[in-house]
């Protein structure tokens, strides 16, 4: 099993990408292959590595590449979530492909398509520059018939309500890419920017409580990384600032799924990150973004009807992913059938 370390400006940590032969669906099998991987990563020196991403070339012939991210947790070896997705690994990927020869050797204009085993997302991945060990890219997330912005409402409506010991919210939970909770920061009394990228731990706190109301209503485990969650104002004219949870601190800036999920929310009237800017006629549409780590971009591409919109696609560009380390020691690793039942043992870091 062959595997690097990877990393992508703005993630909050390297992503750990390994060659597969197929790709497991069952978590009884990735479990204890994937402890065993974190194991060998700490002994190596890459405990920061939370991030796993499998990859083989696709079994589905209009792809190159078949994907599955897999989220470690901090608290113990064998925790995993394996539900969802991350952009930033899915470029870490890309990067790797080229290494491992599932792609050939990456140059500016190539284009590499991903199936997203996680949520069945298609993703395009455009090369933009490419060094020997880094590379520039686009990542464009791809509705292959167009989907209605009305089905990104994972409750079917623009804004709900949930309960915490803090408070009442008006949220809005949308899902591209990963499933999002976006907040309005002045719920929170966040009234600048500056207040909101300094933000501490009352308002981490009360974040998560917000995250789990939604979890709970939306039927997820509460103790699950998703929905993510992510408080949203304007405070520089037809801009978004925006403030998200990581794994497990704050984002260091906001990832790519949360990036053009809030994009897609915010061309749907009457949601929350739609409460910030103009509305939209259409067509393709630039929303900025500011994080506390720097500002990014999406495109979005929407086709007006008299019912509803059709999205087509978001791309979020001038993504800069290298490699950091591999090929790393993990032959001796070697998938393999849990016995039917068989629960984990319980292991701490």
């Amino acid at each position: 099993m062959n595997g690097y370390v990877a990393e992508v400006t703005g993630a909050p940590c390297p992503t750990l990408v390994l060659e597969v032969d197929g790709i497991a669906d069952a978590e009884h099998v990735l479990r204890p292959l994937l402890t065993e991987v974190r194991r060998r990563l700490v002994r190596q020196g890459h405990a920061d590595v939370l991030k796993i991403a499998l990859v083989s070339a696709s079994q589905h012939p209009l792809f190159d590449l078949d994907y599955r991210f897999v989220q470690c947790l901090p608290e113990a070896l064998d925790a995993f979530d394996f539900r969802g997705s991350c952009g930033h690994s899915i470029l870490a990927t890309v990067l790797v492909a080229g290494e491992l020869r599932l792609v050939p050797r990456l140059a500016p204009g190539d284009r590499v398509r991903l199936r997203v085993l996680n949520n069945g997302d298609h993703i395009v991945c455009e090369v933009d520059g490419s060094r020997r060990l880094s590379g520039d890219f686009t990542l464009h997330f791809v509705q292959p018939q167009g989907t209605r912005l009305s089905r990104l409402l994972m409750t079917g409506r623009p804004v709900d309500v949930v309960s915490t010991p803090a408070g009442t919210y008006e949220v809005s939970l949308a899902s591209l890419g990963n499933p999002y909770v976006f907040v309005d920061a002045r719920d929170l009394g966040i009234g600048s920017q500056a207040a909101l990228f300094g933000a501490g731990a009352a308002v981490f706190d009360e974040m998560q409580q917000i995250r789990r109301a939604a979890a709970t209503l939306l039927g997820m485990p509460a103790d699950s990384v998703f929905p993510k969650v992510a408080a949203v104002a304007s405070y520089q004219g037809d801009r978004l600032s925006v403030r998200s949870i990581s794994v497990p601190t704050w984002h260091p800036t906001l990832a790519l799924t949360g990036t053009i999920c809030l994009a897609a929310a915010a061309s749907r009237p009457g949601t929350v990150p739609a409460r910030f800017l103009d509305g939209r006629a259409g067509g393709t549409t630039r929303v900025e973004i500011d994080t506390a780590g720097g500002s990014t971009a999406a495109l979005v591409k929407v086709e007006r009807e008299p019912a509803d919109a059709l999205l087509q696609w978001v791309s979020v560009s001038r993504k800069q992913a290298r490699l950091l380390s591999g090929p790393l020691d993990l032959d001796t690793v070697r998938p393999y059938a849990a016995r039917a039942g068989a629960e984990p043992l319980p292991l701490t870091a």
